[in-house]
């Protein structure tokens, strides 16, 4: 069973269309005073009894019509409504969900030569048009949207990159056995993880950017899990980033951010007196109205004066040339499985940690009604429901309480939870029976950042005490985050991410010989990276 959206207090009447883009339903209720579907004022149970009355094919009670185009980038949109606009494009409230069978074998095929009604469903949908009322779909993943990119990683397009890591190494064995595989074919790879997709050159999170890392071959990828307003899951890094990775200050939805837009301010000489800002979160906002936003570069300018100047201040070693606006399309974490079911990749969703105060008050009753546990498992419930298997999924979380809940309530799925080591210096840097600890009430998987595994030692890199340590106590260790600190030959030499290695990487080829120490000498499973090929390149020619 899946679930319509309805209006609460909907009489249990209704008439249900299905998109031939996985045949996911929606409903069009029947309530006079709260209709669920409107295209700009409120219809009458009259017009909707009038309207089946003149179409009989259209049968109330819950009958499923296979085959009308659903609102989706892959769908063609339904007639324009004469209020203006396609009539399917407008968010309604929605309050309540009602079952329906879905993808029952019994029904009729979408296919007009076996289902005799097909004829019938664009003068259905255009006539629902026509006296105001849309088929909406509820947060219902349309199995199948995804089809058009089946395929596309059968094998993987590294691109010039590597090559031209390899090209920058200093002279070594490495170099050369690296060199020696530049005419290979190359597959994905279950070690290269797609961080965010592939964030050096796509904006996070956005389809573009997880199809971009399937192509250059991520065996597994990334989709961070936040939820909206109404208590939807969405993939974003953080609950309150939107008004850095998406264009939302530019939008009438800036006023609903909890800080909205503000501009820089100057002085008479012109000396920047004040930063531009803005915090905008997921749970500011309904799933309806951050299907409208359009994700950006994460950056934000603090000079700006406008809006449209904020969302400029992309870093110079990274790139907007895939960030235009018919591009950027936001996704649910539920889109997200169905994406990477269809990539044939591996998941690696994380649970974010809330930016509001848990348990979270969601129709602003003062009477919270959305505890951090039903978020960790609203989690597995829709990996469970788009049919993925625990061995093909490595939840994760920064918060052990997460993983802990994991483990003792969905114990096939926590068996290979993640455990992200959130240290900021050397000195967060657990010990050995800290590490023990963990191994001892059933985490098998932590993830530290890249510098946390390493040390130098006489000009080489080694592998660190806490490396040592974690596998001595058993633990399986997921590095994080490679391609993401910048040009290793900038004077940071890699800022944080390489914190504990900055003497001794000066060139951009160290991004190959960091990752050859991780992969030989400390031994790591896996590891995201803001750009797969790289790993993808690297697993390949040495077997992973």
């Amino acid at each position: 069973m899946a679930e319509c959206v309805a209006t609460e207090g909907d009489p249990p009447r209704a008439v249900d269309l299905c998109g031939q883009c996985g045949r996911v339903p929606v409903l069009l209720t029947l309530n006079a005073q709260q209709p669920g579907l409107d295209c700009g004022t409120n219809q009458s149970t009259a017009a909707l009894a009038a309207l089946a009355e003149a179409l009989p094919f259209l049968v109330i009670h819950g009958i499923v019509i296979y085959g009308y185009p659903d609102i989706t980038p892959d769908c063609q949109d339904p007639p324009a409504s004469p209020r203006g606009g396609a009539c399917a494009a407008r968010p309604t409230q929605r309050a309540a969900t009602v079952p329906v069978p879905t993808r029952d074998r019994r029904l009729p095929s979408r296919r007009s030569e076996e289902n005799p009604m097909s004829v019938l469903r664009p003068i259905a949908v255009g006539a629902l048009c026509l006296i105001g009322l849309s088929p909406v779909s509820s947060n219902q993943v349309q199995a199948g949207q995804f089809d058009h990119y089946r395929g596309i990683n059968t094998t993987a397009q590294v691109g010039p990159r590597p090559f031209f890591l390899i090209d920058d190494m200093a002279a070594g064995p490495l170099k050369s056995t690296l060199a020696a595989c530049t005419a290979r074919t190359f597959r994905k790879s279950a070690f290269s993880i797609g961080h965010r997709g592939a964030a050096l050159q796509f904006p996070e999170h956005t389809l573009q950017s997880y199809v971009a890392a399937a192509r250059q071959g991520a065996g597994i990828i990334e989709c961070d899990v936040t939820f909206t307003k109404d208590k939807q899951l969405v993939c974003r890094h953080s609950q309150c980033d939107l008004h850095t990775t998406t264009n939302i200050v530019a939008t009438e939805l800036n006023q609903k951010c909890t800080q909205p837009f503000s501009p820089a301010e100057y002085d008479a000489v012109g000396n920047r007196t004040k930063a531009a800002g803005a915090a905008c979160c997921t749970s500011d906002i309904t799933l309806a109205e951050f299907r409208t936003l359009r994700g950006k570069m994460d950056a934000a300018d603090p000079n700006a004066r406008t809006p449209e100047q904020f969302l400029g201040g992309t870093a110079d070693w990274r790139t907007d040339l895939y960030a235009g606006p018919t591009s950027g399309t936001l996704l649910t974490h539920a889109e997200s499985v169905e994406l990477f079911k269809t990539l044939r990749v591996k998941l690696t969703p994380e649970l974010k940690a809330p930016s509001v105060a848990m348990p979270f008050d969601s129709d602003g009753d003062a009477t919270p009604d959305y505890t951090q546990e039903q978020y960790a498992q609203q989690l597995i419930d829709e990996l469970r429901a788009g049919g993925v298997r625990p061995q093909e999924v490595f939840p994760q979380s920064f918060q052990i309480a997460d993983i802990r809940y994991w483990i003792t309530n969905e114990p096939q799925y926590g068996a290979q939870a993640v455990y992200l080591d959130d240290a900021d210096s050397i000195v967060d840097v657990p010990d050995a029976a800290e590490l023990q600890g963990y191994k001892a009430e059933g985490i098998n998987y932590v993830a530290p950042p890249l510098w946390e595994l390493l040390t130098a030692a006489g000009g080489n890199i080694v592998p660190s005490q806490y490396a040592i340590n974690a596998k001595a106590a058993g633990l399986k260790l997921i590095a994080w985050t490679l391609e993401r600190s910048g040009r290793l030959a900038d004077s940071d030499h890699g800022g944080w991410y390489y914190q504990s290695i900055n003497g001794v990487v000066n060139r951009e080829g160290d991004t190959l010989r960091t990752l050859d120490v991780l992969a030989k000498d400390v031994g790591i499973v896996g590891i995201f990276s803001d750009w797969p090929a790289t790993v993808t390149f690297y697993a390949n020619c040495m077997g992973l």
